[in-house]
């Protein structure tokens, strides 16, 4: 799937607010790092999951070791020059990403594999920031500080919010991260209303294929943030504070829904597929299928971040037959 970074004429008025009043001009790829320290809070301390960590002066070349960094980096305009690999992000970023893959990474590259950054590829890379989450990279924190200031979130996932918000702090670009949140949460809610008042509040449901046990998603994960941000309501089984449920195949009801949508992952020896399969197969899921949307995985469970959460509420959007949502331009 390839969507372009959203842009358009229709714009969210009362959001206009101060917005793009942190964008500097140099923030391009290969722009002055000493750029923009003087009357701009530089040097600053940033508070995150491992302490505090002093960020010298505006950053301009940015590690990012977890997929939902790279997409919150590139919202607030600051080049990418390094990621990790991990399941279908395989040396390249993705599709989801559009254009501000070439505006702002268009030199980036792998630095490893999510499980095992390659240390020597990042300070290859002259980062002036390495930002990642305490659950993925603890034990690399006291090695990665040593190249560059690093940041961490405690977690990714239901975090996702904070995340950016935390690495804006880093950034300098709290007003732009604001913006960026508050135009996707009023098109979320433009969004779920025109679901609501169309299909009469219908239930949405989540499932995935793994190569394990299948999941039905629930209202504390990326999927289900989203969901809650449009209003939309949850079947039984996934109106939880939680992350997921496992289901057996004699269990398949419980995925029922006015709409589910369904993704698969991509694992190496294709077992997720041969899951989707075997459910399809069952009985059971035979009243289900005339209301499953096939979905990407790599944007409704990988991205955890603001661009996959464009793309959920286009695919809603689209399921639904209601206006798709528009992002304004900045």
């Amino acid at each position: 799937m390839r969507l372009p970074r959203f842009t358009a004429l229709l714009a969210v008025a009362a959001l206009a607010l101060t917005g793009c009043g942190s964008n500097e001009p140099d923030n391009a790829p290969g722009a002055d790092a000493s750029a923009g320290q003087a009357g701009e809070g530089w040097p600053r301390t940033v508070e995150h999951a491992m302490g505090k960590t002093e960020v010298p002066a505006k950053p301009k070349r940015v590690v990012a070791l977890d997929a939902s960094f790279v997409d919150a980096t590139l919202i607030m305009d600051t080049p990418v020059v390094g990621f990790t690999e991990y399941r279908t992000i395989d040396g390249s970023l993705p599709d989801y990403l559009g254009d501000d893959r070439t505006k702002f990474a268009p030199e980036a590259q792998s630095v490893g594999t999510l499980a095992e950054p390659n240390l020597e590829k990042i300070q290859a890379l002259k980062p002036d920031l390495i930002v990642s989450a305490k659950v993925r990279h603890e034990k690399l924190y006291d090695q990665l500080s040593k190249i560059a200031p690093t940041v961490m979130s405690e977690t990714t996932g239901p975090t996702w919010k904070d995340n950016i918000r935390m690495e804006a702090k880093a950034l300098g670009q709290e007003a732009l991260a604001e913006q960026e949140l508050a135009q996707y949460e009023a098109a979320a809610k433009t969004v779920g209303a025109a679901i609501n008042a169309k299909a009469k509040n219908p239930t949405i449901s989540v499932v995935r294929f793994l190569d394990g046990p299948t999941r039905l998603y629930q209202k504390a994960s990326f999927s289900g943030i989203v969901f809650a941000d449009a209003g939309l309501a949850r079947p039984k089984s996934q109106d939880v504070d939680d992350f997921a449920l496992e289901i057996s195949p004699e269990r398949i009801k419980d995925a029922d829904a006015d709409a589910i949508f369904v993704t698969v992952y991509a694992d190496d020896e294709g077992k997720g597929e041969k899951t989707k399969a075997q459910f399809k197969a069952n009985p059971l899921w035979t009243p289900l299928a005339p209301k499953v949307h096939e979905v990407s995985d790599i944007t409704w469970m990988t991205a955890v971040g603001l661009q996959g959460a464009w793309v959920i509420l286009t695919d809603l959007a689209k399921a639904f037959d209601v206006p798709a949502p528009v992002k304004p331009a900045s």
